[in-house]
């Protein structure tokens, strides 16, 4: 499964100069929420164990490396269009054993539709709202999917939060700015974002079998990674609302944001992982 916004791997156009952060981000994700990811992978309605899934968005590996260890006989075929994503998802696979169980290919889902077979399950996490058309994506998962197939589409509310409601003490309420002001951008750049999957599917030609929202909440002594997250995180949504904040809340922001501060959101104990993640089971 892949991360808000940074939400997990384009799988359509991306800038190259944002490859390495993102896949910073994808790693962490995979790292503090991995039983989230793997409880979602349970849950699936499976009718019998797939012999060949599609990882569509596959970033830098989450769902793909879960999956095969949900379902030790199956190959993965896992599509991005990040080459860089795709080599740490090739280094991670080789670490594990399994890269003689991962098909990789390098695609531009909303330009060429590649030769994907007739898998019995298509997994895509936080992929599908970064399509250009995802109706007409939609079909064509429909179209590729084997007799009863299923279809699994995973997406996030959003960034996860990471701060007290009161915090930081010199600008309480920064985060909650700051995601009112990515909600302003995504608006705008990335329209299908919080869509109605449900029914897309349907008009796609999909029977939803279930759908299920699962609330994250962690705090720091889940994962020592939590800081690292909230870090990472916090940097690239700087990137994106930077023009929409006061100077007042930019420069609070920057002093959480930089790790030579004694404000540095790394030196604080009191963070949490909140968010919400979203799976649509859909029958071909």
């Amino acid at each position: 499964m892949n991360h808000p916004v940074h939400h997990a791997a384009h799988p359509g156009h991306q800038h190259e100069n944002d490859t390495v952060d993102q896949a910073e981000i994808l790693d962490l994700d995979a790292e503090v929420l991995a039983e989230h990811i793997a409880s979602i992978i349970e849950w699936l309605p499976v009718d019998r164990a797939p012999r060949h899934i599609v990882d569509l968005g596959c970033g830098t590996g989450a769902g793909t490396l879960a999956l095969l260890m949900r379902f030790p006989d199956a190959k993965v075929t896992a599509v991005d269009s990040s080459a860089g994503h795709l080599h740490r998802l090739r280094e991670k696979a080789e670490a594990d054993g399994v890269a003689d169980r991962v098909r990789i290919i390098e695609a531009d889902l909303d330009a060429v539709w590649p030769d994907l077979g007739s898998p019995e399950l298509v997994w895509a996490s936080a992929s599908m709202h970064h399509m250009a058309e995802p109706d007409r994506t939609l079909r064509q998962v429909h179209d590729t999917l084997g007799p009863g197939g299923l279809f699994a589409v995973v997406e996030l509310a959003g960034f996860p939060r990471f701060l007290p409601e009161d915090a930081p003490e010199d600008a309480p309420g920064l985060e909650e700015r700051c995601h009112a002001a990515g909600d302003r951008y995504h608006a705008e750049h990335v329209p299908h974002r919080g869509a109605d999957w449900g029914a897309k599917l349907s008009a796609a030609g999909f029977t939803v079998e279930d759908e299920r929202t699962i609330a994250v909440n962690l705090d720091r002594a889940h994962s020592e990674a939590i800081g690292r997250y909230a870090l990472a995180s916090l940097q690239r949504l700087r990137g994106t609302v930077a023009q929409g904040l006061s100077a007042d809340d930019l420069a609070a922001l920057d002093r959480l944001l930089d790790t030579d501060s004694p404000h540095s959101i790394l030196r604080r104990s009191d963070l949490t992982v909140r968010t919400e993640r979203t799976v649509w089971a859909a029958r071909r």
